[in-house]
């Protein structure tokens, strides 16, 4: 005889809790690229907090891949604009030579009628028979002269043309992969949030990545001084943004990402940085970590996917994760790729 259970009057009892905690985690595993272990509700939680990491780890990588891509889409816009003034401008010189010529053929037909040489080389691409020296012979030497410089400005104008094109192209391609990017990032953060809102109110609340639990000022007194003064501005600009929210993407004033804080940080000291934590990590002198002066860059993880600002006495200053503000924290909290002195 078959029996039966009575549901809980809550609407939501602890076999709920667990399809959901379950269904949450196989989510973050797609997410991941891994399969889901067991659905154990006894580590679930557990399980949840270190998928959660993983997915802002990678979140932080594409959002680095999005940042390079911009940096770059950027650069190529304004390379684009200046080949397109170049080509307006060899436009305009053509145009001014094609007038000139146009002014012998005026002076020819006053005079009894236009060479039919120098009507064909005006009715055309002068470049098809500026090779043909009979059509010089039959010129002077002031038009034949002007001809050639159309010939040459014509062939400028035309890798002008071809320039922009590529460039244009380029630009397409650049854009195409910030969006993809953008979308990497976008589902990474949902699934970490999905994750963090399946977890039980107290778990949600004590959540905190390990070894990034810095939050007041730390104690900076006896600490080596910065390297420089352009450091010590940027030391204090980054300081300044302390309690700013974490947003990807973002290199202030009102929100950051790890390596737009850094970038702002040194813009604020007259420093132009690279926009990514990966070519930041090259943007200066490698120093060792004992070395380490306020205002050095240490970048985290092999593939230098984090920065963050030494601010002295083991600590740095930085842009953590979504969710979380801009903070102090140790040094070391997380393996360190490198420091860096601008």
């Amino acid at each position: 005889m078959a029996s039966h259970r009575r549901s809980s009057a809550s609407g939501f009892n602890g076999g709920a809790r667990v399809t959901l905690l379950s269904a949450t985690v196989a989510t973050a595993a797609a997410a991941l690229g891994t399969a889901p272990a067991g659905a154990d509700p006894s580590t679930g939680p557990a399980a949840i907090r270190a998928m959660v990491d993983r997915l802002y780890e990678q979140a932080e990588v594409a959002t680095e891949r999005y940042n390079e891509a911009a940096e770059h889409a950027d650069e190529l816009g304004a390379q684009l604009t200046r080949v397109r003034e170049r080509a307006a401008r060899g436009q305009e010189d053509v145009n001014r030579m094609r007038d000139a010529l146009g002014s012998v053929a005026g002076a020819q037909y006053r005079s009894g009628g236009v060479d039919p040489a120098l009507a064909l080389l005006l009715s055309g691409d002068p470049d098809t028979y500026l090779d043909r020296a009979a059509v010089l012979d039959r010129l002077g030497d002031r038009e034949a002269a002007v001809l050639t410089d159309l010939r040459r400005a014509q062939r400028r104008l035309g890798q002008e043309r071809s320039e922009a094109a590529r460039q244009l192209a380029e630009l397409e391609r650049t854009r195409t992969a910030l969006a993809r990017h953008k979308r990497t990032v976008e589902a990474k953060l949902a699934t970490a949030e999905r994750l963090l809102s399946s977890l039980p109110a107290a778990e949600r609340a004590a959540y905190d990545r390990a070894s990034r639990s810095g939050r007041a000022a730390p104690d900076l007194s006896g600490a080596a001084g910065p390297s420089s003064a352009r450091a010590a501005a940027a030391v204090a600009a980054a300081q300044s943004a302390v309690g700013k929210p974490y947003v990807w993407g973002a290199n202030g004033p009102n929100g950051f990402d790890c390596s737009g804080l850094t970038q702002w940080s040194y813009a604020r000291a007259g420093v132009g940085l690279p926009r990514t934590s990966q070519a930041q990590r090259y943007a200066g002198q490698q120093v060792p970590l004992s070395q380490a002066r306020p205002g050095d860059l240490v970048t985290y993880r092999s593939d230098a996917s984090h920065v963050a600002m030494y601010v002295g006495n083991g600590q740095v200053v930085h842009a953590p994760y979504p969710g979380a503000a801009v903070r102090y924290d140790p040094v070391g909290m997380m393996p360190i790729a490198s420091v860096t002195r601008p």
